[in-house]
């Protein structure tokens, strides 16, 4: 599900799952595990990307339709836990968005700490009330500490996917490359942040996201129980259902 390889002092984890990378429970379990042990490595730094012409189309909505409450029980703690977990990591983490980042792809690049897409027809966004369901905690915040206020709002409510060049002055991403650079042009970025010593980076990440580390603290337990009720509810299962049978069993 995750290829590892080493590029300089970088490590590169790159999404291999199937179904455009969507995440489920395996695939989220797979970028936890590779996390870790690029943790416990002498890599200074992580590289993020995808496989094909996508980097990752977001949670597996046909598994959610299907498997009802009890498949959500232990997909969300995993969804959860694995944006934190990358959040908070303390080495430098880059996204290189090789194609669509939609939904928990979005967002999974937005929990590094420098996203970089490559140029073309590729689409970056969070459309997640456009298929019915609210955000969980652990992804509204994330996505509220990587845009602008006026931005977040936005991104959250309407739904938008954009490609490069609107992505770029939206804020979803900080730099657009030419396909073929972006991989390299990732690496360089991550090392040069690793360029400062281990501790001092760490300490400095982990403070200037200390709002958002407390905000989960205060609420994150809270909430996920809510988030869980909301997503099982049969409203929102009729809104998953009907986005699933108008774009995925046509």
């Amino acid at each position: 599900m995750i290829e590892s390889s080493r590029m300089g002092s970088a490590a590169v984890l790159r999404m291999a799952g199937p179904n455009a990378n969507a995440m489920d429970t395996v695939l989220l379990r797979a970028l936890r595990e590779a996390l870790a042990g690029a943790a416990r490595s002498d890599a200074r730094s992580v590289v993020l990307i995808g496989s094909g012409g996508v980097f990752s189309a977001g949670a597996v909505l046909l598994k959610m339709d299907d498997g009802g409450r009890s498949y959500l029980e232990e997909f969300l703690p995993e969804l959860s836990a694995c944006f934190r977990e990358w959040f908070t990591f303390s080495k430098p983490a880059v996204a290189a968005i090789n194609g669509h980042a939609i939904a928990g792809g979005c967002i999974m690049a937005c929990t590094c700490d420098y996203r970089i897409m490559a140029a073309g027809r590729a689409r970056i966004g969070i459309p997640e009330l456009k298929v019915g369901v609210p955000f969980p905690l652990a992804a509204l915040e994330i996505m509220r500490f990587a845009l602008a206020p006026h931005r977040a709002q936005e991104a959250v409510l309407r739904g938008g996917a954009y490609e490069p060049a609107a992505a770029l002055e939206r804020g979803f991403v900080d730099e657009v490359v030419e396909g073929g650079l972006l991989l390299d042009r990732a690496v360089a970025v991550a090392e040069e942040l690793a360029s400062a010593p281990a501790s001092s980076y760490a300490a400095s990440k982990r403070d200037f996201r200390r709002p958002v580390l407390e905000t989960w603290a205060r609420h994150g337990a809270a909430n996920d129980r809510e988030i869980l009720e909301a997503w099982a509810s049969p409203e929102v299962t009729r809104a998953v259902r009907s986005y699933v049978e108008k774009t995925l069993r046509k």
